[in-house]
């Protein structure tokens, strides 16, 4: 019988790089994750810096779409306070490249797939007749 081969590409979490995640939000605008680095056993990591990530969101006519982006802060009270700014930022950041990829996708050159169909409509098979 034949063995499954061990797949090299396992989804495991790495234990050195474990963070406690706290959701602060105004019920308004967005929220800001505060990423505490813990230790494996969810001892607070000293050796690592806390992170803040904010999160707000869009309205698209395709729907909410949500945008994230780090906040280099020391405290929340900093994190709420550079909050807005960064959230401005990281929309405009987002639109200019949901326009670039606009334009990528209307400047592609769409190739029929197949053979090509015969011209001027009348069966021929493809071959030029002389008169």
């Amino acid at each position: 019988m034949a063995t499954k081969p061990e797949t090299t590409n396992e989804i495991k979490v790495d234990p050195k790089q474990l963070y406690l995640e706290e959701i602060f939000t105004d019920r308004r605008v967005g929220t800001i994750r505060r990423l505490t680095p813990v230790n494996k056993d969810g001892a607070r990591d000293q050796a690592r810096a806390v992170l803040y990530v904010g999160e707000t969101q869009v309205l698209t006519p395709a729907g909410a779409l949500p945008i994230a982006f780090e906040i280099g802060a020391g405290s929340l009270e900093e994190a709420a306070e550079k909050f807005g700014q960064l959230a401005k930022e990281a929309i405009e950041r987002t639109v200019k490249e949901l326009q670039d990829l606009r334009r990528q996708a209307a400047s592609q050159i769409v190739v029929p797939q197949g053979p090509l169909p015969p011209l001027g409509g009348a069966g021929g098979g493809g071959k030029i007749q002389m008169p």
